[in-house]
């Protein structure tokens, strides 16, 4: 298992590997408590399956970015340590399942040798930093926001700041006023934007904040038309500040940036953001985005030609998977890929003829699907030759026919009814039936297996949430069926109605009368969503609510699609945002080993991050002292109040002040190596103190 020590140059990635390896061990051993081993794991992309035992690995790919050596060495990963196949997520990463977790430190290994990380790819971290899978190749973008969305990647990967938050944060760069990276519904979403001023042009964003989707979906408030690029970095660390700072950390369902916006009002906090940035290591953040422009060389391969074959196939397929690029003589080819899930046999396929006929990368899209950039216009029908043979020629990319969906009740703790059983059975309603809707690009289909809306229902067209539901002293599987939701662009987008609940069995049917309706009613030209407003929620739940008759289901409703056996409820655990330490002992460990982190970055003269683990070791040793006596707080920021009330103002622990002065220096004072020198030896004054009051209550 230790092979990687030597296999791996980054000294900073393998003690990573490392530090999960010893930790591994000692859950082995009983020697380290199970829930501050599974918030360990999960900012490291080991996330727990529904199925006992083994374990998901999510596999982090900064806005869907795939070398064709990379994504041989993803497909090298999954037959050895997996079943060789792979799932394409909504956050465009890869997901394996089914791994042991002994052979996660070397799977983690193998990846590194490629430039692929797991890291922070999971837990209460920056999850993965998306963007328009056609970003620096679509003909309605002002920039290529590629380089932005990696400087932000790289930024904040391992970055003290957002390591241990209260829940996970998620950032999106759209490459144009389309929104195709959905940025109204994350906690921060990017439009790029381009300034005129005195003839000469600048760069920046317009800036969207708090957005979410969940149970309480929130559409993000738009804070800024013109952040300059420079201010980005800067901007995102004062926000990630005040939510670890802020953010709720007791109760996990209000843990996320929109339940904190909503508190606490925009303005509030941004006004606290601004106060933030003294603090900040760089008050501007310049992005080479020319060097990486200036690499992004066009390839032009010699490559077979033939002729475009005399089909119907084939035309269909062109006219919905050849895509224009801004680069004359190019294009884009999309890939459709049902359900997000193909094999490594289709995936070395698809590598070799990137590496060889494209421009050595593809990228993994918000749908679930596959983008091939640059191919030379005249390539086309080679690529379709070559996509029939590898099984991935399906026509209909990003068209109605092409629903979203995540694993639900396949492999996820949290999963209530089947997402993929379903969607297959609306694929099909689709194929067979509604043949013409494989070319409709308006219209989408999206589901979930539960309310946390990983396939992100709550935006669709049509979307589906699966649930339970119980007639009797039996208990069905269930959908409920929204209809309404869609990116508007701009910034803009609308949020599903929830119409009606109805038994899984009868979803098919419920498609069949929404689109019926759609074609015998909706006027000439008019989009669904149009029809949907002029119609009303009202008509809807009539004319779906004939399938909510419980008095004609039978034995065979209880299978939910998909299954053999009858529906039972088994919802685990769920590991999407980690969980709540409050152990006294674990959180004291866990301070010490913060200001260890501190002592290291301090001799390594980061300065900015040796202050930040100072920081995050005093609230962490503040919260356990206050947990023996029996006090939780819901904030970090809660906990340092609560600790003056509880010990520094009543003399139980004498710190010669007041812990929110000695705390949150961190906000009023620069980055500097005296500061980050001083304000260490303030905290180690303050961990001792707190361990000799802890080492004094236990043995009196």
């Amino acid at each position: 298992m230790e092979s990687f020590r030597t296999e791996i140059e980054n000294p900073i990635v393998q003690k990573d590997i490392i530090e999960l390896e010893k930790k591994i061990k000692l859950f082995r051993d009983g020697k380290i408590d199970e829930e501050k081993f599974r918030s360990l794991r999960l900012a490291r992309g080991v996330y727990g399956q529904r199925q006992p035992g083994v374990q998901m690995i999510r596999i982090k790919l900064p806005y869907g970015k795939a070398t064709g050596d990379q994504l041989v060495r993803i497909c090298e990963v999954s037959e050895k340590y997996s079943t060789g196949k792979l799932h394409i997520t909504t956050r465009q990463d890869i997901q394996i399942h089914y791994v042991s977790l002994d052979e996660t430190p070397q799977l983690w290994a193998d990846l590194e040798k490629s430039d692929v990380t797991i890291r922070e790819a999971c837990g209460n971290t920056v999850r993965n930093v998306t963007a328009s899978e056609t970003a620096g190749v679509d003909p309605k973008e002002p920039f290529d926001v590629t380089p932005y969305a990696d400087a932000v990647f790289q930024y904040f990967l391992r970055n003290p700041i957002c390591q241990e938050m209260g829940r996970k944060f998620k950032m999106a760069f759209s490459a144009s006023e389309e929104d195709t990276a959905l940025s109204y519904l994350h906690d921060l979403g990017f439009i790029p934007q381009v300034k005129i001023e005195e003839g000469k042009s600048s760069r920046g964003f317009k800036v969207l904040l708090g957005g979410g989707l969940g149970s309480q979906p929130r559409h993000a408030d738009l804070i800024t038309e013109f952040l300059p690029q420079d201010e980005l970095i800067p901007f995102i660390e004062g926000v990630l500040r005040i939510f670890d700072r802020h953010g709720e950390r007791a109760r996990r369902m209000k843990a996320r940036m929109k339940f904190l916006i909503n508190e606490m009002g925009v303005e509030s906090f941004l006004q606290l953001v601004k106060e933030e940035q003294k603090a900040l290591p760089y008050g501007k953040y310049p992005i080479d985005f020319a060097s990486y422009e200036a690499s992004r060389v066009l390839s032009k391969p010699e490559v077979p030609l033939l002729t475009e074959p005399l089909s119907l196939s084939y035309e269909h397929w062109k006219l919905t998977n050849v895509l224009p690029q801004k680069q004359d003589g190019f294009v884009s080819i999309g890939v459709k890929v049902h359900l997000g899930d193909f094999s490594t046999k289709q995936a070395r396929q698809l590598a070799a003829l990137v590496q060889r006929y494209g421009n050595d990368e593809i990228r993994f899209t918000l749908r679930q699907n596959i983008l091939i950039r640059d191919v030379q216009k005249e390539a086309v029908p080679f690529f379709f030759q070559e996509l029939q043979k590898i099984g991935l020629s399906d026509a209909g990319y990003d068209s109605f026919g092409d629903i979203t969906a995540c694993p639900g009740t396949d492999t996820c703790n949290l999963g209530i009814a089947s997402s993929t059983g379903i969607a297959k059975e609306l694929e099909k309603v689709i194929f067979n039936e509604y043949p013409q809707y494989l070319k409709n690009k308006d219209l989408t289909i999206k589901i979930s297996g539960c309310m946390n809306a990983c396939g992100q229902h709550n935006m669709a067209h049509i979307g589906f949430q699966g649930m339970s539901m119980k007639v009797g002293k039996t208990v069905f599987p269930a959908l409920q069926v929204l209809l309404g939701g869609g990116t508007l662009g701009n910034g803009n987008g609308r949020f599903a109605d929830k119409v009606i609940k109805i038994p899984s069995k009868r979803g098919p049917e419920a498609l069949r009368i929404l689109i019926h309706d759609f074609e015998s009613f909706g006027e000439d030209a008019e989009s669904f969503l149009d029809y949907y407003d002029r119609k009303g929620q009202i008509y809807f739940y009539d004319i779906l609510k004939v399938l909510t008759d419980t008095s004609t289901l039978t034995e065979e409703d209880q299978v939910d699609w998909g299954n053999e056996d009858a529906y039972k409820v088994a919802v685990g655990v769920g590991e999407c945002a980690g969980v709540v330490i409050d152990l006294v002992a674990t959180l004291l460990l866990e301070a010490r080993e913060k200001l260890e982190l501190s002592e290291e970055a301090y001799k390594e003269q980061r300065w900015p991050d040796s202050i930040y683990h100072t920081y995050a070791g005093l609230v962490n040793a503040a919260k356990a002292i206050l947990l023996s006596e029996g006090k939780s707080t819901n904030s970090y920021a809660n906990i340092v109040k609560l600790f003056d009330e509880t010990f520094t103002e009543t003399g139980k622990i004498e710190l010669g002040n007041n812990l929110e002065d000695i705390v949150f220096q961190i906000k009023t004072t620069e980055p500097s190596q005296a500061f980050a020198q001083a304000y260490y030896a303030e905290a180690a004054a303050v961990f001792e103190a707190i361990s000799q009051y802890r080492e004094r209550e236990v043995t009196a």
